[in-house]
């Protein structure tokens, strides 16, 4: 080989040439060639035309474009003998491949070096022909401890791990380390350094709903992929919850039947769902990323509810999709016996209306009037000792014992005093009971009878529910909200109105896309006084005679059934 200087004119790119793909990105070069040169000659063969590049088509790409400011020297080339295309295609594959650049921590000693003498960043970035992002990003590797710097030198961590760490600060690098060197624990890297850098979260400033002013923390930006992170995971989440809420109420404004807010981080499977028009009920699902991105997903219906509109048009019954209730049946069972408990303890106050209520079902009959006490059943265990629990549950307990004394009956652990269906039959000796009665004075039978009244009292019944109203029967006095009662409330919606009851209207918006759990955990400190202010007093709306929903949807059993002696007591009184 020997060298020679050629002028640009004389030489192209040879179809040979190893680098098919970048040849043409010549961004980090230009600068270089421009301040330093060309340090490094082309290697070319002659062809028909002049030369053809054999290695170095980026350089020449650079010093083209160079010429068009600048006319060009002639190049510095060596030129190789003849030969075969192998030994062309070896001689550009082995020059591509040699050239190996300096790792960051030797170009940011190198950079640091020109910075202590005084260099600024674009001085620094001219001499050595690099970019001034590239200058700055080396030079945040100075905020990395020297056992991290090591250790990269040394290849026991990544290139990644040592770019994130830029951004900790010195106690967290030597939190970080600290959990490297622990054989028993384990350092985070990757996706999860970032998280435990940013507290838990790794939430991008482009995610946000609000208006980023808003946000009184920190924004830490990354110069190594142009992405701005909140520092702050619980000051975001107040504002991207209340975003979220607002977003909520202009969809529901808008004419949106039901806007369902997902919790954070749960998947929307759309394989799942069919889209509905708005007019034709379909509903708005707001999905919330782990790194606070929201998507709104605009007219779905659940497969389930199309199958059924489909076999309801093709019957002819036009019968839409039953709207999904607000509460559980598991749920609605927990209520009906707690509130039971309670109308019918209050009952036993209230004699006369007993007597009327008794005579109206002997005319025209009840679920109940075999007659036989209602068996009161659970669900589960936790609802049985959930109503063990119940005040008014105890006290009814304590007033049967008196009448099985009144009625001179033997002591018993029955639950009863009226048989139970599966019983019914094979109880008291009708004829005892009778003579017992009509030995006893008629304020005693009174009593006897009311709490035998009280005792068949259908559970669930539209009788509880108008009876409570009527006698202002207060939940408050018998039961307070238990773990059993948490545990069965699932409605999302109904849950973030509670935490508005309880903690202020700022609170519930600032935790709207929270999950149940979080929300649910908000309600018990207040009501246990670890969070201001203190609501000792409070009750659902579930609790409340009449009862109350916290959404549109309906679906509350005691409400329904309560209807119809509500609208039969108007009519009357009127």
């Amino acid at each position: 080989m020997k060298l020679t200087h050629l002028t640009l004119d004389q030489l192209k790119p040879a179809p040979v040439n190893v680098r098919k793909r970048g040849g043409k990105d010549i961004a980090d070069l230009v600068p270089s060639i421009r301040s330093l040169g060309l340090l490094q000659p082309l290697l070319v063969r002659a062809n028909c035309e002049g030369y053809e590049i054999v290695a170095g088509q980026r350089r020449y790409h650079a010093l083209a474009k160079l010429a068009e400011d600048t006319p060009s020297d002639p190049v510095p080339c060596i030129i190789m003998e003849d030969g075969d295309d192998a030994r062309a295609v070896e001689a550009s594959l082995a020059e591509n491949i040699a050239r190996l650049p300096m790792d960051e921590i030797d170009q940011y000693k190198a950079f640091a070096a020109l910075a202590k003498q005084g260099g600024s960043v674009a001085d620094i970035a001219a001499r050595f022909g690099v970019t001034e992002r590239l200058v700055t990003q080396r030079l945040a590797i100075a905020n990395l401890i020297d056992p991290i710097l090591n250790a990269y030198r040394r290849e026991d961590i990544g290139a990644q791990t040592v770019r994130t760490l830029t951004m900790a600060t010195r106690r967290q690098q030597k939190e970080w380390w600290a959990l490297f060197k622990d054989e028993t624990a384990r350092a985070p890297t990757g996706y999860a350094l970032r998280n435990w850098l940013f507290g838990g979260a790794d939430i991008p400033v482009e995610n946000a709903l609000f208006d980023e002013a808003a946000y009184d923390g920190s924004i830490v930006s990354d110069l190594f992929d142009d992405t701005r992170r909140f520092d702050d995971a619980p000051k975001f989440w107040a504002l991207q919850n209340a975003a979220i809420a607002k977003r909520k109420a202009a969809y529901l404004a808008d004419g949106w039947q039901e806007v369902v807010v997902l919790d954070i981080g749960r998947h929307w499977p759309k394989w799942e769902y069919r889209e509905a028009e708005k007019a034709e009920g379909g509903r708005v699902y707001i999905q919330i990323g782990y790194d606070g991105e929201v998507t709104c997903h605009e007219g779905w219906i659940t497969d389930k509810e199309a199958r059924l509109r489909e076999r309801a048009k093709a019957s002819g019954d036009g019968a839409g999709a039953p709207v999904r209730p607000e509460l559980t049946k598991a749920m609605q069972n927990y209520l009906a016996l707690h509130r039971h408990a309670a109308v019918r303890l209050d009952l036993l106050s209230n004699q006369g209306l007993a007597l009327r209520v008794a005579t109206a079902q002997i005319i025209a009959g009840s679920a109940l009037w075999q007659v036989h006490a209602d068996p009161q059943r659970a669900n589960s265990e936790a609802i049985a000792q959930s109503l063990s629990e119940n005040t008014a549950h105890t006290a009814f307990d304590a007033e049967r014992q008196v009448i099985r004394d009144l009625l001179g009956l033997e002591k018993s652990n029955a639950d009863t005093l009226v048989c139970r269906k599966a019983d019914y039959g094979r109880g008291h000796d009708l004829a005892d009971i009778f003579g017992r009665l009509y030995a006893l004075d008629d304020d005693t039978v009174r009593r006897i009878f009311t709490f035998v009244f009280a005792e068949t009292l259908c559970c669930g019944s539209g009788l509880v529910e108008v009876l409570g109203d009527r006698l202002g029967t207060d939940m408050a006095d018998y039961w307070t909200p238990d773990e059993t009662f948490f545990d069965l409330l699932r409605d999302k919606d109904a849950i973030n109105a509670m935490v508005e009851e309880v903690a202020g209207k700022h609170t519930a918006e600032a935790h709207t896309a929270s999950t149940a759990k979080v929300q649910k955990s908000i309600i018990r400190q207040h009501l246990g006084g670890t969070r201001k202010p203190h609501k000792t007093e409070w009750q659902p709306r579930y609790m409340r005679f009449p009862m109350k929903g916290y959404t549109e949807r309906g679906g509350l059993d005691a409400s329904e059934n309560a209807k119809p002696f509500a609208d039969a007591i108007k009519t009357h009184a009127a």
